[in-house]
């Protein structure tokens, strides 16, 4: 009876959950740009537990996650673009939540503004800022997540618009010739190699003045209709009013975990790129999906 006991005990005991300490970067989707002469999109927040995160923040905390739950990942679509002087729309946001962790959000980059009437020239605060139009103001940056994007410029004969922020660096002023450039992104080398995401669209011009570049980690030039890069949560481009592009959409995000391999379960949904570094399973959702620990 004593042996039966003493079974029974080892057996619940091998069955006991297990906490697996998962590290993490989660990027949303980037603003989109505005359109005519207007500002770029925000980058997409960045969080990241293996390098600072954006906006000059600190590492975040690993997660710990539980043995048998499921945990879902959501990753943010980018903002379409703005047109016919319209401002862009703010990119959504990425987060990983599930039972037993506080919700990792990263916040969607904001929109560049457009230049239809004075209050659609500034622009939206968001994970990075987008950037503003006509001499209005670009948005401020989420806190531990991105930068502010620039203000747009009122003189002839380019009325340059605002850079839309980045994760590392704000977003330029747009000058009388030029757009301002898009901030820079972080580099982050949590799948093995080192890579660059949340880049800042660069602002869009009057009359063919030079567009602004988008920042490094997949932010779009000014003047283009080429979005921000797809998975890096790059802003969208602040369009031309002559000659007439409209601004460009921004990146989708990307959510990436890195466990332990000794401690992968293998149970996913959302078809995550799966790799492997050092001693560790890298999962890269370029959509959303679900892991279960």
């Amino acid at each position: 009876m004593a042996g039966s006991l003493q079974a029974v005990f080892m057996n619940q005991r091998s069955f006991a959950p297990l906490t697996i300490t998962a590290n993490y970067l989660v990027v949303a989707g980037g603003g989109g740009g505005g359109a005519n002469q207007a500002g770029g999109g925000g980058a997409g927040g960045l969080r990241s537990t293996v390098t600072a995160t954006g906006g000059g923040g600190s590492l975040e905390s690993a997660l710990l996650l539980t043995s048998g739950i499921q945990y879902t990942i959501t990753v943010g679509s980018g903002g379409p673009a703005g047109s016919s002087g319209n401002r862009g729309t703010s990119g959504n946001n990425s987060e990983i939540s599930g039972t037993g962790i506080t919700t990792v959000t990263s916040t969607g980059g904001g929109n560049g503004g457009g230049t239809t009437d004075v209050a659609a020239r500034t622009g939206a605060t968001g994970g990075s800022g987008g950037g503003g139009a006509q001499g209005s103001s670009g948005g401020s940056g989420t806190a531990n997540q991105g930068r502010a994007g620039g203000t747009g410029n009122t003189d002839d004969p380019n009325l340059g618009g605002g850079g839309g922020g980045g994760a590392d660096t704000a977003g330029a002023n747009g000058t009388s010739t030029a757009g301002g450039n898009g901030g820079a992104g972080v580099s982050v080398s949590i799948t093995g190699s080192s890579v660059a995401y949340a880049g800042g669209g660069g602002g869009g011009t009057f009359g063919g003045g030079t567009a602004g570049t988008g920042g490094t980690g997949g932010g779009a030039n000014g003047n283009s209709a080429t979005p921000g890069s797809a998975n890096t949560g790059g802003g969208g481009g602040g369009g031309s009013n002559s000659p007439v592009v409209g601004g460009s959409a921004g990146g989708s995000g990307v959510v990436i975990l890195s466990i332990p391999t000794s401690s992968y379960s293998g149970t996913t949904t959302g078809s995550p790129t799966v790799t492997t570094s050092g001693s560790n399973t890298i999962l890269k959702y370029t959509s959303s999906g679900t892991y279960t620990a």
